[in-house]
């Protein structure tokens, strides 16, 4: 019952890197094309990301109280429910069956039920992996979660190109179907648990952000979040202004996206499965690959070394988002798994909420200049996680 269940929280995570990924392929051309700006198209994505913040703790800690099943099903039908709330108006501007001027506030309410609800699965998923799973395992079952996600972004463009060769709404309504079978799925499957009893439910909604043993944790993926949001938000603008001589740049930013995801993906199969290393080492070896990676884009502007660089951040990556996780739950008493969960859920989406107002103004001034910013951020990560005792215990 237990293999079972984790695979429909696979398949779940899986059905939300369908829709994330193919989201912000489609949605922000399509809504330009009808009249938005670029202000108002970002402006969509970034109340979502504030949301997702400011409610991942608290699904965290609902999940101790009701349940990671409960909380994990209602984040993967308000991801659904927030694919059909994206496309409809879009649908109904395009064959002006609605005013333009309702498009970009039923945009924000469509995708605000992704970063309000949608945001209840991933510390639902993860803090059930923790409560199911021993020590000696916890990284790669988190691993396996993350790679699930990662794969399902690479797929969604692919799978959905394909869609919308029916119509531009079909992609969004198969997404959303999947998203509601695995809801059905992991309700049928997985046993309603939570770590709680009602005598210690008070002690764990106590566990604070502050602590000694979580805001090191969170300072990291902060820093990460920070780092990949400004790559990922940049890459179709760098490849453009770095390299108008290559034909097809399209396809060019297509591939880098799925180099990193891929390049992930493998990383975390390799070092946390196949030839497995300890969090400290993956901690510490993926900060140094990501500081390396971000200096090779800054110091050679050759489309090949910049695949390579991608490549090689994608690999850091792998090792360090699973090791943050593992780590974080590792050091947490069986109680506060789910509000942990949460915590870190949180401070994942703060990349995507400052990139606007501190990684643009930067790549502004000079691309370079960015990667040579963000490098100097890893390498800060890599000094703190060696001098703070608290990464040496994991």
């Amino acid at each position: 019952m237990k293999n079972l269940g984790s695979a429909w929280l696979k398949f779940g995570l899986f059905t939300v890197g369908l829709g994330q990924s193919f989201v912000f392929v489609i949605v922000p051309p399509l809504a330009r094309e009808l009249g938005l700006s670029e202000v108002q198209t970002s402006a969509i994505f970034a109340f979502s990301a504030i949301g997702w913040a400011l409610t991942s703790a608290a699904w965290g800690r609902a999940s101790d109280k009701y349940g990671r099943r409960n909380i994990a099903v209602l984040g993967l039908i308000g991801y659904s429910a927030s694919l059909v709330a994206m496309i409809t108006p879009l649908f109904l501007v395009e064959k002006n069956l609605l005013d333009l001027a309702f498009l970009f506030p039923l945009l924000v309410f469509g995708r605000m039920l992704n970063g309000l609800l949608g945001s209840a699965t991933r510390p639902a998923a993860f803090a059930y992996v923790a409560d199911t799973s021993s020590e000696d395992k916890r990284t790669v079952k988190f691993a396996r979660l993350e790679s699930s996600f990662l794969i399902g972004t690479v797929a969604g463009p692919l799978i959905g190109g394909f869609l919308i060769l029916i119509s531009k709404e079909t992609p969004f309504y198969v997404f959303s179907l999947l998203g509601l079978v695995a809801s059905i799925g992991i309700f049928k499957n997985i046993e309603n648990t939570s770590s709680l009893s009602k005598k210690n439910s008070d002690k764990s909604s106590k566990v604070s952000w502050r602590s000694h043993s979580v805001w090191p944790f969170l300072f990291l993926a902060s820093i990460s979040s920070l780092c990949l949001a400004s790559l990922i938000q940049t890459i179709g603008f760098y490849i453009f202004d770095t390299f108008p001589s290559i034909e097809d740049l399209p396809v060019v930013i297509s591939m880098t996206f799925a180099l990193l995801s891929i390049s992930t993906i493998v990383s975390q199969y390799l070092f946390t499965d196949a030839y497995p290393l300890s969090n400290t080492k993956l901690l510490i070896y993926g900060t140094l690959l990501l500081s390396f990676s971000y200096c090779m884009m800054a110091f050679y502007p050759k489309i090949s070394v910049y695949y390579l660089a991608i490549i090689v951040n994608g690999i850091g990556g792998g090792l360090l988002r699973p090791a943050i996780s593992s780590s974080l739950s590792l050091a947490q008493s069986p109680e506060h798994q789910g509000s942990v969960a949460g915590y870190l859920g949180s401070v994942y989406p703060i990349g995507h909420i400052l990139t606007p107002i501190v990684a643009m103004p930067i790549y502004a001034i000079n691309p370079s200049f960015l990667y040579y910013f963000s490098s100097i951020l890893c390498l800060l990560c890599f000094i703190f996680i060696i001098i703070n005792p608290v990464f040496s215990k994991k």
